[in-house]
């Protein structure tokens, strides 16, 4: 009989106790460790010691880790777990800089170890249906991706602003949509509730293929918003990853007798179509795409790769929002 996986979670806060619940859920894993050295605020590791630190939890056994501390001690946890020959999946963004982003990749790569970053909206319904559409061709050629992710501030958040937290999920997104990495972006930005760090961001940006870009996010809203709109040559498909919903409006080809309208060349409305979507919850697709790789099988992952990249993107909006300028990537 196969042996489970033993699993180790970093991070017992608002996103370590998602983890801690799909790692006891997970099939041929077993969760045998946890450390915090703030303890379990949330009750999420009931009937194991919670341990102080990355060291503790090698020391306990473990075949992989998930990384869910604060984004600033990224890398001196992932880089222990390495050292150790541990695989490791990171809470997203992988580092606090690209500098950082940089050495863990590399050292992941070197040790022949599986390291990703957990980018949870690819795993999203609504917009795994989307990218296998535009990969069929559904949409044709690609016009532009746009975004909004808009909310209240969550009382999580000390270390970073909305680029960081927020945004990075739709510039990766964006990319995986795509299939394109980004060529330029632009960022504006402003701080509205006190803190050091920016709230609100909006972003501009070209993909390598052409596709251009657009991105709402901000802290500042007294409601959720998490839409995708990719519109193309054949319409356009647009996701809400808080229902995990996703329609497709296709361009008009019946022929238009309003003579006001018909003079004009662009596209007309067409058929809406809601796909109904099996709603896994993202979170446990993720686990099972990173149980896999460790497995073997690495091709349901955000490598550590792709994550260095979306933090090239991430440094690029921030430094086109203290510049005034555009920025070249």
């Amino acid at each position: 009989m196969a042996t489970n996986l033993r699993a180790g979670l970093i991070g017992l806060g608002m996103m370590g106790r998602h983890h801690a619940r799909n790692l006891r859920a997970l099939d041929g894993v077993d969760l045998v460790a946890v450390a915090d050295p703030g303890g379990d605020l949330h009750g999420a590791a009931s009937g194991l010691d919670v341990l102080p630190d990355a060291r503790s939890l090698i020391e306990a056994g473990i075949d992989y880790a998930v990384v869910a501390v604060p984004t600033q001690f990224h890398r001196e946890v992932a880089l222990t777990f390495a050292e150790a020959g541990v695989h490791c999946l990171v809470e997203k963004p992988l580092a606090f800089d690209i500098d950082e982003a940089e050495e863990i990749a590399r050292v992941f790569e070197a040790a022949k170890l599986v390291g990703a970053v957990g980018y949870i909206e690819r795993y999203n319904p609504a917009l795994q249906e989307m990218r296998s559409r535009i990969a069929d061709g559904q949409l044709g050629q690609i016009y532009q991706i746009s975004t909004r992710r808009q909310g209240t501030f969550p009382n999580r958040i000390h270390d970073v602003g909305v680029v960081k937290d927020l945004a990075t999920h739709d510039l990766d997104l964006t990319t995986w949509v795509a299939q394109s990495a980004y060529a330029t972006v632009s960022g504006m930005s402003t701080r509205r509730s006190g803190r050091e760090d920016e709230d609100m961001v909006s972003i501009a940006g070209r993909l390598a293929d052409g596709t251009i870009t657009n991105h709402m996010v901000n802290w500042l809203s007294p409601f959720k918003e998490r839409i995708t709109v990719v519109t193309g040559e054949n319409g356009a498909l647009v996701s809400d990853t808080i229902k995990a919903d996703l329609t497709f409006h296709a361009n008009g080809r019946a022929a238009n007798v309003w003579e006001t309208m018909a003079s004009f060349r662009g596209v007309s409305e067409g058929d809406s179509v809601r796909y109904a979507l099996q709603r896994t919850e993202p979170l446990r697709s993720e686990h099972q795409a990173f149980r896999d790789a460790v497995l073997g099988d690495p091709s349901g992952i955000v490598t550590m790769r792709e994550g260095l990249h979306t933090a090239r993107v991430v440094e690029a909006v921030l430094e086109s929002e203290r510049t005034g300028c555009t920025v070249s990537l």
